[in-house]
C-alpha cells in the first residue's frame, strides 16, 4: 500500500468537501416554518413555508459556486498537530489487526507483520455529506444553495485508523471526561475508545441525556487505546469538573476495569453541568501530563473542548482533544444520529404504550406522554411514528394552540366522540410560549424548562369539566427511566464504532474534532461547524410529513 499523503492541512490536497452555509442550515436558500400563514381546508396551503435568501453568496458571480466550495473546505479543514509543529514526523501505525504478536515495549516500528496490512484509511478519503439532489426548493425537505438548487459537491473527511500516527504508545497520558446529563452508551464509548474563550467558566453539557451507552464508549476507547499500546489512561471524574476538584480523584482505567460496564446504565465516572476555567482546565492537563483528552457531551461539552484545544494550541502544547457527539435530543448538527437516540426512542415506546393502553382502557381515556427534546422534537417525532398509536404528536419546531376552534383541545373532543380514547406524544420543549416564562437557569447556563406535559394535562381537565364530557386522563412522564438503561444494539454498535474512531483520530494527530456518523460512513467534522444551534426537525421533511400521515393530526393553528 503506498504511503498516505500528510496529515490533513493547508497542504494537503483534498476533493471538494461540504461546503459552508453561512445560515446554518445546508442552503442559503432554505425553507423556514411560517405559522402566520397557516390555512386549513387546502392541502397546498396547510404547511406553507417561506424562502429566505442567504445574503452571504453573490448568486450573480460567475464563480460563485468555486468560491463557495473554497470557503467549505477552509472551514471544515480539521485541526492538526502539524499545523503547530510544522516539523513533527510520523511514525508507522502500532494499530494493526493482521498481526497478533503481543505488544512490546518498542513501538517505534510498529507491529511486526509479516505482510502490508490494507486496512488503513487514506488521509485524503472523503464522505459526501449530501445524497439528495432537489431539482426545486419546494421538494419536500429541499436544503438548496441557490434558487435554481444547483448541485455542489460536498465533502467530509473520513474516520479511520492511519498508517502513520503522532504519538509514541508509551509517552501518551490519556484523560476522558464526560458531561452532562445520563444518556444510554456512554460506558460502551469509554471501553472501547457557544463560544468558550480563555478564563471563561467551560459549562458541562445543554440539557443532555446520557444513559448506558457511555459504558460502550469508555470500554471502546480504553480498549482501542491498549491495542496501540497505551498504558497510562485515566479518567476524570463528574465532569470538567474533575480538573479542578482537589478532591475529587481521576480513575485509572485498563481493560479489566471497564470489560463489562457496558453491561449496566449510567456512566462509570459520572457526570455534571458546569465547571472550572478554560485556563483552569489546561492548567490541570499541562499538570498531569494528559496529551490525549477524549470528551464526551453535546453542544455545550463541545464547545467547551473547542475551547480547550485552542488554549492548549496557543500555548504550542503537543495535545489533542477529540469530541463524542453525547445527546439522545439527536440534536448535533451534520450527523445522521447521536449515540443514545435509538435506545430513546425504543424505550419511549414502552411509556407510550402503557399510555395507550390506560387510554383504551378507559371510558374517554386520555394518555399523555411528555418526552425528551429541548429544542428538538426528534424523539416524539420517531417514538410516535414507530409506536403507530399516538393520535397527537407535538414539537417544539411546530406551533400549536391548546384552545380555538382548530386547537389541540378541540380535536382531542373529536378523538374521544369518534374512536372513544386518544393519545398524546409532546416533547419538552414544545409549547413553552403557551408557559408562564421564567428565568431561572440550570449550571449549564439553560433556561429551566417549565413543564408542558403538566400544563396539558390540567387544561384537558379543564377543558372537558367546562363542556360537562367525562375525561380519564394519565399523564405519563418515563425521561428519568429512559436515561439510565442500558443501550440498545443498534447503540451499541454506534458506541463501539464511535469510541474506536475517537482514537484512531487523536493518534492521527488531529485535534479539535469530533466523530459522528453521516450518510452511514463514520467522519470527523471540526467542533465549531457543529455547534453552531442545535439540529431540529424540518417542518417540512419527509419524516415529519410520515409522522403527520400515521398520527392523522391536523394542524393547531
Amino acid at each position: 500500500m503506498e504511503s498516505l499523503s500528510p496529515a490533513i492541512g493547508p497542504k494537503s490536497v483534498p476533493p471538494a468537501k461540504t461546503p459552508y452555509f453561512p445560515n446554518g442550515l445546508f442552503g442559503s436558500f432554505h425553507l423556514k416554518y411560517s405559522s402566520s400563514r397557516l390555512r386549513r381546508g387546502k392541502c397546498g396551503s396547510n404547511r406553507v413555508y417561506t424562502e429566505r435568501k442567504n445574503p452571504g453568496i453573490d448568486f450573480s458571480d460567475p464563480d460563485w459556486k468555486t468560491k463557495y466550495q473554497q470557503d467549505f473546505e477552509r472551514r471544515f479543514n480539521i485541526p492538526h498537530l502539524t499545523d503547530i509543529f510544522k516539523d513533527l514526523q510520523p511514525i508507522p501505525s502500532t494499530f494493526c489487526l493482521k498481526s497478533r504478536t503481543p505488544i512490546s515495549e518498542d513501538f517505534a516500528d510498529g507491529y511486526p507483520s509479516d505482510a502490508k496490512w490494507h486496512g488503513y484509511i487514506n488521509n485524503n478519503d472523503r464522505v459526501l455529506l449530501k445524497v439528495i439532489h432537489y431539482s426545486s426548493p419546494t421538494s419536500a425537505g429541499a436544503v438548496c444553495i441557490d434558487p435554481n438548487c444547483t448541485w455542489v459537491e460536498q465533502w467530509v473527511h473520513r474516520a479511520g485508523p492511519r498508517e502513520k500516527i503522532y504519538f509514541r504508545p508509551e509517552e501518551v497520558n490519556a484523560a476522558i471526561v464526560t458531561c452532562g446529563g445520563l444518556c444510554p452508551g456512554l460506558n460502551d464509548v469509554i471501553r472501547h475508545a457557544s463560544q468558550v474563550h480563555r478564563g471563561v467558566q467551560v459549562q458541562c453539557g445543554i440539557g443532555l441525556r446520557v444513559f448506558g451507552s457511555s459504558h460502550i464508549i469508555f470500554n471502546e476507547i480504553v480498549i482501542t487505546l491498549e491495542i496501540y499500546g497505551v498504558r497510562n489512561i485515566v479518567g476524570i471524574p463528574f465532569g470538567y469538573r474533575g480538573f479542578a476538584d482537589k478532591g475529587l480523584k481521576e480513575m485509572p482505567l485498563t481493560r479489566k476495569v471497564v470489560q463489562n460496564i457496558h453491561l449496566s446504565g449510567g456512566s462509570l465516572l459520572g457526570v455534571s453541568r458546569g465547571g472550572p476555567t478554560t485556563k483552569e482546565i489546561v492548567d490541570s492537563m499541562e499538570e498531569r501530563g494528559i496529551n490525549m483528552l477524549f470528551v464526551l457531551g453535546g453542544n455545550g461539552t463541545h464547545a467547551g473542548a473547542n475551547a480547550i484545544h485552542d488554549e492548549v494550541r496557543k500555548r504550542r502544547m503537543k495535545v489533542v482533544v477529540v469530541g463524542v457527539p453525547k445527546t439522545i435530543d439527536n440534536d448535533i448538527l451534520l450527523m445522521d444520529k447521536t449515540f443514545g437516540f435509538d435506545t430513546a426512542v425504543e424505550e419511549a415506546q414502552r411509556a407510550i404504550n402503557s399510555a395507550y393502553i390506560e387510554a383504551h382502557s378507559a371510558y374517554h381515556g386520555i394518555g399523555l406522554v411528555k418526552l425528551m427534546g429541548r429544542s428538538s422534537g426528534f424523539i416524539a417525532m420517531h417514538a410516535s411514528l414507530s409506536s403507530g398509536q399516538v393520535d397527537i404528536c407535538l414539537i417544539p419546531e411546530v406551533p400549536f394552540h391548546l384552545h380555538g376552534p382548530h386547537g389541540v383541545l378541540r380535536h382531542l373532543k373529536y378523538l374521544l366522540d369518534t374512536k372513544g380514547s386518544a393519545v398524546i406524544c409532546v416533547a419538552e420543549g414544545a409549547g413553552q410560549n403557551l408557559l408562564e416564562k421564567t428565568n431561572a437557569k440550570d449550571a449549564s447556563g439553560n433556561i429551566i424548562l417549565r413543564d408542558i406535559g403538566v400544563h396539558i394535562q390540567q387544561e384537558i381537565k379543564k377543558y372537558f369539566k367546562e363542556i360537562a364530557i367525562p375525561a380519564d386522563v394519565k399523564y405519563i412522564d418515563p425521561t428519568y427511566m429512559i436515561r439510565a438503561v442500558r443501550a440498545n444494539a443498534s447503540d451499541g454498535i454506534l458506541c463501539t464504532v464511535l469510541g474506536q474512531n475517537a482514537v484512531h483520530g487523536a493518534f492521527a494527530g488531529y485535534s479539535g474534532i469530533t466523530v459522528g456518523i453521516c450518510n452511514t460512513h463514520y467522519v470527523y467534522f471540526p467542533i465549531p461547524e457543529v455547534i453552531t444551534y442545535p439540529k431540529i426537525v424540518d417542518p417540512n421533511s419527509r419524516m415529519w410529513h410520515r409522522c403527520l400521515t400515521s398520527t392523522g393530526q391536523p394542524d393547531f393553528i
